[in-house]
């Protein structure tokens, strides 16, 4: 905006405006660490300290909540995507793991019946896949057999 606007400009304030030092920035900031809503005796307590109008404390203030509110709604968009991603990733990684299986189940029901395992394998899984410790002897005794 050059001089001969901000002369004819309705809101000549505006053309006036300071940016805050570095200094005013900083002493902003811690205070704003600690408190995220500014009460009306920090407000003024500010003010005076930083040689700065209350309002423009208390707008510095209003900014300062609305870009940290979008900063954390970001970064918890950010959780989120990525929670989204490793579930999507861990069920196509199960989803591959149930079509193998289902796999080797259609192959092991169309094959000749045979079986690696002596006797009738079925009583391990009607069991809830507990495994008798002479079964699982019988086991690896009858595998080291035929190895």
């Amino acid at each position: 905006m050059d001089i001969l606007q901000c002369q004819s400009n309705r809101h000549p304030s505006k053309c006036n405006k300071k940016r805050l030092t570095q200094d005013q920035v900083r002493l902003l900031e811690t205070s704003f660490t600690c408190d995220k809503k500014l009460e009306p005796e920090r407000k003024f307590q500010l003010a005076h300290e930083l040689g700065l109008p209350p309002r423009q404390v208390a707008i510095w203030y209003q900014n300062k909540r609305a870009r940290w509110k979008n900063r954390s709604l970001e970064l918890d968009y950010k959780a989120l995507q990525l929670r989204l991603d490793n579930a999507l990733a861990d069920n196509r990684r199960l989803e591959r793991e149930v079509s193998r299986l289902k796999g080797e189940l259609e192959k092991a029901q169309n094959g000749d019946g045979s079986s690696s395992l002596p006797g009738d394998t079925n009583g391990c899984w009607e069991n809830d896949g507990v495994v008798q410790p002479e079964e699982l002897y019988a086991w690896s005794t009858w595998k080291f057999k035929c190895s």
